[in-house]
């Protein structure tokens, strides 16, 4: 029996360091690392340990026997990497099943080296990855800080809540909130609370993991009016996010528009058609919930630009569509390239996924799902939309239709969603470059900003998802650590008592680690009461209360 990873792959290679036999690929020394959709075991090499299992923080790895109707094709897809390849060559001479080469340890300080001070700006993936990775190699001790009053960044407020195994990797991050050597002042907003001035003099270094918080346009007549929403804030929607609107989004039409052929934009499409019951046991917003049960969306159409081998989602998010209940997945045949770029595709191939799925045109009018199914995803490619018709809000979406002819059809539609990609925004005190998004750097060094460094999407824009911030942060954390060896981090010249009363003076409603763990407290207890696993706090309100709450209870005990 082998192991296979399957859908839940967040690609931080934690597996392939545990591996004893070297079988899962591509490692962070090969150059395909990052450009895959996810790691792959070796069902030739694997042993049957389950170490890797054991490491994975997001339970994405399974023996193949044990493997969901669902999850089987899994087993092809690792198999299928490793043809034409000889197995990971073993050896007999030692307890190892494989040569390992000489132990590096390329992000350390020198023994005599005294513990550096570093705040960390943003508490999500990027940021965390960076913490641990000073946490655990060095005796820095390290100031969290975020803008929000709880932390959590993507993990919390990104992750669809329909895959709460990918949400485990928060888990592990957790474990440093309470760490003897962190420090966490979350609801501090750097420009608006402190400036990157003041942060940096009361620290040896900081890195900025902002992320990249806002969307891209799509440059169309109508857009701005309402019924047209960003992926960002229907995400934020959904996931409870405070400073997202609780009844902000309109679910009274039969039809929504999804524009872009990425992860979020099959995130978006599955969540509108998906059983609220199915939900009901998820961390979803309260608010959420309660919309998705009154909802009249029966039809998602996702619009690609380009065609079903181009799309930017990945292979397992396309998999999880094909097995939602009560959900038809289907093919939007308007345009004969379409059809036969599937009919042509290998068995490896993304288009070649589609091949088996119903095809049917989209009808302009009120949508028809087929096949005993009452809700339907239509994939509708080499199309875009032109204009957004209606007064009051959308009523139809213009998109381009069929052949690259110019012809357009309208679609009856209550909503256009844009997920066409996310963008940074300037940080206060940083440079910044407009055409990317992203703040100029170096291996991670802020250009022209001495102990400054960047992390995650600000770093190297919106690409790669959890685990790509692993091997992101390890670049930054190895730069800063060279520049502090090399004499070339400016002396601070405030300490951590002086930082956390500026923080404490410039705004008093600063939650600490103490605080946040109330605020899990309450959220989990909550959650057990309505047999969920949690139900989020869903305002700035809330939260700081919570905290304050909890935090006051701890002291009188």
């Amino acid at each position: 029996m082998t192991y296979a990873i399957t859908q839940t792959c967040c690609n931080d290679a934690t597996c392939v360091a545990v591996c004893p036999v070297n079988c899962i690929h591509p490692t962070p020394e090969e150059r395909a690392f990052g450009s895959t959709e996810m790691l792959h075991i070796d069902p030739r090499a694997c042993i049957d340990c389950g170490a890797c299992a054991d490491a994975c923080p997001v339970d994405a790895i399974f023996p193949v026997d044990s493997l969901s109707p669902a999850q089987r094709e899994y087993a092809d897809i690792n198999a299928a990497y490793y043809e034409g390849g000889e197995p990971a060559a073993g050896t007999t001479e030692g307890p190892n099943f494989h040569v390992w080469g000489e132990p590096v340890f390329g992000r350390s300080l020198p023994s005599d080296f005294g513990p550096l001070r570093v705040a960390v700006v943003g508490t999500g993936p990027a940021g965390m990855y960076a913490a641990q990775d000073l946490l655990l190699h060095t005796a820095a001790e390290v100031t969290l800080i975020d803008r929000l009053p709880v932390a959590g960044g993507l993990v919390r407020y990104g992750v669809a809540p329909d895959h709460p195994a990918t949400k485990k990797v928060g888990d592990t991050f957790s474990r440093f909130h309470s760490h003897p050597r962190v420090r966490m002042h979350l609801g501090i907003e750097v420009g608006r609370d402190v400036t990157a001035e003041e942060l940096a003099a009361h620290h040896d270094a900081v890195i900025y993991a902002v992320g990249a918080s806002t969307d891209r346009r799509l440059g169309i007549p109508g857009e701005e009016g309402p019924g047209c929403l960003s992926a960002t804030s229907f995400v934020a929607w959904y996931n409870a996010h405070p400073e997202a609107v609780a009844q902000g989004v309109d679910l009274s039409a039969e039809r929504v528009v999804v524009v872009g052929n990425g992860n979020v934009a099959l995130d978006v499409a599955r969540i509108l058609v998906a059983d609220p019951e199915e939900l009901a046991g998820t961390d979803i917003a309260a608010h959420a919930l309660e919309a998705l049960r009154a909802s009249r969306v029966r039809e998602v159409v996702v619009l690609g630009r380009r065609g079903p081998d181009d799309a930017a989602y990945t292979r397992s998010e396309l998999l999880a569509l094909k097995h939602l209940p009560g959900v038809e997945l289907v093919v939007d045949d308007h345009d004969a390239r379409t059809g036969a770029a599937i009919d042509a595709a290998g068995a490896g191939d993304r288009a070649g996924l589609l091949r088996g799925l119903a095809r049917a045109r989209t009808a302009a009018g009120s949508p028809r799902p087929g096949r005993g199914a009452d809700r339907r995803i239509v994939l509708r490619f080499h199309s875009e939309p032109v204009e957004v018709l209606g007064d009051a809000g959308a009523r139809s979406v213009r998109v381009t239709d069929g052949g690259g002819g110019g012809g357009a059809v309208d679609l009856a539609a209550g909503m256009l969603l844009r997920a066409i990609g996310y963008r940074g925004l300037p940080v206060p005190g940083l440079p910044f470059d407009e055409a990317s998004g992203t703040v100029p750097h170096e291996g991670g060094r802020i250009a022209g900003l001495p102990g400054g460094y960047v992390v995650g999407w600000i770093k190297r824009g919106p690409s790669g998802g959890i685990g790509a911030n692993r091997t992101c942060a390890a670049e930054t954390v190895g730069t800063l650590l060279a520049d502090a060896v090399a004499g070339a981090l400016p002396a601070p010249t405030g300490g951590a008592k002086a930082f956390r009363r500026l923080a404490r003076r410039r705004n008093r409603r600063v939650v600490d680690a103490r605080g946040l763990a109330a605020i899990d407290r309450a959220e989990r207890d909550r959650g057990r009461r309505d047999g969920r696993s949690r139900v989020k706090l869903a305002t700035v309100e809330e939260l700081v209360a919570t905290a304050r709450a909890g935090r006051l209870l701890r002291l009188t005990r």
